[in-house]
């Protein structure tokens, strides 16, 4: 197993430098929004993922678009954004309206993207797992190269039977699949602790011969350099990789959830100055990447095009009546006449 640590001196670049405090200002304001929107009765639920930021720009900007797929989880509304899918869409599909590329039918965060390559989430946990295998092992028999699968999990993931039956597969058929952690400490109400004896998920790639990697999950620029990396590991027919990124879940699971149930308040402030976001804006500030008069014309520039897209989305009809019973079965949308 190896341990990818924050670098001093980086390739990356200024463009890629603010493409990555776009995607985490955007997925905290959206998260942010789909709170208040669930509070105001609009929204069923909302399942926040505040302290998942600098995993999920940084996943995102390693993934490349037209040629790999990504297999995501509930948890994902920023690395769903920035894989490409459009911030309309998200909110139609948040909001039930007729022009969502579901028709309006899906739970908030399962989106679909084929045109993307971004494959429809299931609320069953690490069910997208063998799902990802599945497409890895396509492009196999295709014999397509220099593509990946992106499959996205929680550590929770991990005590599921198709998590490791998906590992086993694609380790024994050696498929270009980036197995991605997103290790917050906590599967719903369970701690980790109470999960598995040895708590580190990458350390179990061993036992599958395969490649194992940690990276700090709270810096966007590790985890973009650690995603890329094992990206083209991947890809280049080396045969699948896990990578945990160990962050922290900052809210509750969900808007159904109250996590003072299960732990303090002292723990979660304990983990407040990891927050991913004000860390890294303050970083790009104190190495002159950008002013603090540039930070606040970007916060102010994301909000507009949150609040404008809201209500937008909003004044968009919901789906007809007439047609509930469409896309359940192929043909008519009558199917239950």
């Amino acid at each position: 197993m190896l341990v990818a640590t924050t670098a001093e001196s980086t390739t990356i670049t200024r463009d890629q430098q603010l493409t990555l405090l776009r995607s985490m200002i955007t997925q905290r304001a959206v998260d942010t929004r789909g709170f208040q929107l669930n509070r105001q009765g609009k929204i069923g639920i909302a399942m926040g993922s505040e302290g998942h930021e600098a995993v999920q720009s940084g996943t995102g900007l390693a993934f490349q678009r037209g040629k790999d797929l990504l297999y995501p989880y509930y948890r994902n509304t920023g690395i769903i954004l920035a894989c490409g899918f459009p911030l309309d869409d998200l909110f139609r599909s948040q909001l039930a309206r007729a022009g969502d590329r579901t028709g309006g039918r899906s739970i908030i965060n399962h989106i679909t993207g084929k045109d993307l390559g971004i494959a429809s989430i299931s609320s069953i946990i690490a069910a997208q797992c063998t799902h990802a295998v599945g497409a890895a092992w396509a492009m196999r028999r295709k014999g397509e190269t220099d593509r990946a699968v992106f499959c996205q999990f929680g550590e929770g993931a991990t005590s599921q039977g198709e998590w490791h039956e998906a590992i086993n597969f694609a380790a024994v058929h050696n498929l270009p699949v980036v197995f991605l952690c997103e290790n917050n400490q906590w599967a719903i109400s369970t701690p980790i602790t109470k999960q598995m004896k040895n708590t580190s998920v990458a350390a179990r790639a061993k036992g599958y011969g395969i490649k194992g990697v940690v990276c700090d999950g709270f810096d966007p620029i590790t985890v973009y350099e650690t995603v890329r990396d094992a990206r083209a590991y991947a890809a280049s027919g080396q045969g699948p990789i896990i990578v945990e990124m160990m962050c922290y879940r900052f809210l509750s699971h969900t808007t159904d959830d109250d996590d003072r149930t299960y732990r303090t308040r002292d723990e979660v402030n304990e983990q407040r100055p990891k927050d991913p976001v004000p860390m890294y804006e303050q970083r790009l500030i104190s190495e002159g990447v950008i002013t603090a008069e540039d930070l606040v014309a970007i916060k102010n520039e994301i909000t507009t095009l949150v609040n404008d897209t809201t209500d937008k989305i909003e004044a968009e009809p919901y789906p007809e009546a007439s047609s509930l019973y469409g896309n359940t079965y192929a043909g008519p949308d009558d199917a239950w006449v």
